[in-house]
């Protein structure tokens, strides 16, 4: 990358560390997001890896049910691994231009889901089968797309977890997410320098953790998770247009 590139990809890894430090999650998100403008979606979905991975390592240990956590989301966590070998989707570092139509739809679902109060009911007693099918739908959109939220975060949210649990879920889940993500792209040529840069962003992303921890004291959270989710929802569309309409759309 060259250096003035570079600090534009540092300023969106610390925007998405920061949105992760006053919501619990969304690094992954505003990163593909912001990213995309910028790079091609194989190269933006290799950055992220090791941000992405140790950030919710992180959040995962450190939420004090880690165990508690496993035992609730296993047949998710199992589902996206089987998910991910199994998709019939082409790899993120393979696909064509309706990778990135796929991934802006994603984003785009996610955002406005989030900003009507969409919510999946309650799975109850068919949560044996719904967990692990769930798993295997964002298993194979992660390898494709490079998002993880989508529907992931929706069914977690359904399951009325506690806070503490579902912050360590999401760490969880998007844990496994990530080691998914950077097994598809390893298998599709993205190798040591790709992650040697993605190793460059763990201090960007970083800064944005403290200051989303700061920031998290001193504002609503309700107000930033709604503008949140109007600019991941603005960002989804216009990925899809200019996918779709490429001379239209730049």
């Amino acid at each position: 990358m060259e250096m003035q590139q570079w600090w534009v990809v540092a300023t969106v890894f610390v925007v998405a560390g920061t949105v992760k430090g006053v919501t619990g999650l969304g690094l992954p998100t505003v990163a593909i997001a912001g990213l995309s403008m910028v790079l091609p979606l194989a190269q933006a979905a290799a950055l992220l890896v090791l941000p992405s991975l140790l950030t919710n390592v992180w959040q995962y240990l450190r939420c004090g049910v880690a165990r508690a956590v496993w035992r609730r989301t296993r047949g998710l966590c199992l589902g996206i691994v089987a998910g991910a070998w199994l998709s019939p989707l082409p790899d993120v570092a393979t696909a064509g231009p309706w990778a990135q139509a796929l991934t802006g739809g994603l984003l785009a679902l996610y955002g406005l889901a989030g900003l009507f109060g969409l919510r999946l009911p309650a799975p109850g007693r068919h949560d044996t089968w719904i967990g692990p099918a769930m798993g295997l739908i964002t298993g194979a959109l992660t390898v494709a797309s490079g998002v993880f939220v989508m529907p992931s975060v929706p069914y977690l949210q359904s399951l009325n977890l506690n806070k503490e649990t579902l912050i360590g879920a999401l760490g969880l889940t998007f844990t496994v997410c990530t080691v998914c993500l950077w097994i598809s792209l390893g298998a599709g040529g993205v190798r040591t320098e790709a992650l040697a840069a993605s190793a460059g962003m763990l201090l960007p992303a970083l800064i944005g953790l403290g200051l989303g921890a700061f920031a998290r004291q001193r504002l609503s959270e309700a107000a930033f998770k709604r503008g949140f989710q109007i600019a991941i929802s603005a960002l989804g569309l216009y990925m899809v247009l200019r996918a779709l309409f490429p001379m239209g759309a730049t």
